[in-house]
């Protein structure tokens, strides 16, 4: 089947077989040329899973008036496409990966100008051993700063170009009532067909997905701060970790970001999926935590705090004039898979030591990295430019005795805090890995495949205001390799959409429930979850105070449903 939907192309292509009478043959007289390929998007040089949909790319035509591509193996398969919209045949294409696994793909292409075929340099991808997840999801949402309409959650094959709706918030929408819709995140990478995802607004809550049904809760409680927000699943048991926000915007004339996103407080709460009661894990008064993530064994949880001491009465107004004075650390607390209860907080990364701040832990399927966002500030990394991923190795190898560390790679050794308060020196631990992910423009939201051996990742790289999805072969020596966009089905499909992808999450297996399924379980009244104290083994003496918020109508921030 071919993928090309260009129909000017495809008639052009038809003409010129039937005024020749054969398939595309690449020239047998050319020059060498040493000008790089002028292609868009550009992949080469990317590392390939074996089972990826064809990366289908535009030639920029500039002088030249004819084009041929030739795609080859050292096995002997080649694939040859004629014309500027290089868009190959998917079984074709899955022929020859399948061919190439462990091995390089070669790219030739031949462009024709005044009358003389040059042969470009030529390029050439990777192909793994180590297959993709089939599918992921993710929201399309317009990169505006204020409106949220028209969002959609979306389910895309890896495999081929076949990409559904999973859920669309206009079904209740009207001119007296928005909906939003965010964060869906699957359970176990969906391998059990368990997920949720958050409607705020109008027929709010928190909608669990399990199989083909789905249920909808709230889980806001008059001794927690919101409901949740940003989800992690526990990998064995029936638990959730969200934290819960306070979230609003600012927006700037001068800086050339114009706009921060700020929590004006953030707490960490545990949710039972099946008692529907809620317990508090952090909710220290002068700290902001938030984004949790799991161990792989379910034994620790990781997130990003920030503490903040105002500097004036108004917590609000004091953060809208100091937001990028907020900074995040890496932190972790162990749990008890049997009592089910965490123990004290540790630091794992001291970001604010390096005058930075980071974001969005997650760790690796195999327990041994934990990558995330760093940036000068804040928590809400994709409208910075100064965001990058990181890679944090959690075993690092420990320098022989009297060897320095590697200034380049290494971070600060930051402190260990016990559950006295006091400080005793963490093992060196190293940011390895990461450089080939990142661009001048911000890198984001970020996720593991299930094996661990490949990231999915939001970037501005390519026009520096829609943010697009690029995945990254993660190898067994803990390297990044250079990444690749998603493929599309024509080069242009990104640029027409004028959406940006948000939130985006690997699945071994589609979302089983349909949108009637997920509609009615909106249009339902949501089941209150109860609250049930404190899942810390040993509360904390200063999380119990209610907190005192500026009541919305008095901020000067806009609030948005996040």
């Amino acid at each position: 089947m071919k993928s090309c939907t260009d129909i000017l192309s495809l008639l052009a292509l038809s003409l010129a077989f039937a005024l020749t009478g054969c398939t595309p043959s690449v020239p047998t007289t050319f020059e060498e040329a040493t000008t790089p390929p002028p292609v868009t998007p550009n992949n080469f040089d990317a590392t390939l899973p074996p089972n990826i949909a064809p990366l289908n790319f535009r030639i920029l035509q500039g002088d030249a008036s004819e084009a041929v591509t030739r795609l080859h193996s050292k096995q002997g398969g080649e694939i040859i496409v004629a014309g500027w919209d290089v868009c190959f045949d998917e079984d074709e294409w899955h022929h020859l990966l399948d061919q190439t696994r462990g091995d390089s793909l070669y790219c030739d292409i031949y462009l024709k100008a005044y009358g003389t075929w040059e042969h470009l340099p030529p390029q050439r991808f990777y192909v793994a051993e180590d297959e993709i997840d089939p599918y992921i999801t993710y929201r399309l949402i317009r990169p505006s700063y204020v409106t949220y309409e028209e969002l959609t959650i979306n389910e895309r094959c890896l495999e081929n170009f076949d990409e559904r709706v999973v859920y669309e918030n206009m079904r209740f929408a009207d001119s007296q009532q928005g909906q939003c819709i965010n964060c869906h995140m699957p359970r176990a990478w969906n391998s059990d067909a368990q997920s949720q995802f958050h409607v705020r607004q109008n027929l709010g809550g928190t909608v669990l997905i399990n199989g083909n049904s789905a249920t909808k809760v709230n889980l806001k409680t008059d001794s927690t701060l919101s409901a949740g927000v940003y989800p992690a699943w526990h990998p064995t048991l029936p638990l959730i970790a969200y934290s819960v926000n306070e979230t609003g915007q600012v927006f700037h004339t001068l800086d050339p970001q114009k706009i921060e996103v700020i929590d004006y407080a953030s707490d960490l709460i545990l949710y039972d999926v099946q008692t529907n009661t809620v317990q508090s894990i952090d909710r220290t008064a002068s700290d902001f935590e938030s984004f949790p993530a799991w161990s792989p064994d379910g034994g620790t949880l990781y997130y990003i705090a920030a503490h903040y001491t105002p500097r004036a009465d108004n917590l609000d107004a004091d953060l809208d004039a100091n937001y990028d004075q907020l900074r995040y650390n890496i932190y972790a607390r162990d749990f008890d898979l049997t009592t089910r209860r965490f123990g004290a907080r540790r630091l794992v990364f001291d970001a604010e030591s390096l005058g930075k701040s980071a974001s969005v832990p997650r760790v690796s399927p195999d327990g041994q990295y934990l990558l995330f966002t760093l940036a000068d500030y804040g928590q809400f990394h994709i409208w910075h430019k100064s965001a990058d991923l990181q890679i944090l190795s959690l075993n690092p190898t420990p320098s022989p005795v009297g060897e320095k560390s590697n200034p380049s790679t290494d971070s600060p050794t930051p402190s260990k805090e016990t559950s006295a308060g006091s400080q005793s020196p963490l093992p060196h631990v190293t940011r390895t890995g990461s450089e080939a992910l990142n661009s001048t423009s911000s890198e984001s939201y970020h996720a593991w495949s299930s094996t661990g051996r490949w990231i999915l990742f939001s970037s501005r790289r390519d026009d520096g205001n829609y943010t697009r999805l690029y995945i990254s072969y993660f190898d067994r020596d803990g390297r990044a390799h250079h990444p690749f966009r998603l493929p599309q089905r024509t080069a242009d499909a990104d640029d027409l959409m004028l959406r940006s992808y948000n939130a985006a999450e690997f699945l071994v297996q589609p979302v089983q429930a349909t949108p009637h399924t997920l509609s009615r379980a909106i249009k339902a009244d949501a089941r209150p979850a109860s609250y049930a104290g404190s899942a810390l083994l040993h509360p904390e003496a200063d999380t119990t105070r209610a907190r005192q918020l500026t009541p919305p109508a008095e901020r000067r921030s806009a609030s948005v449903g996040y």
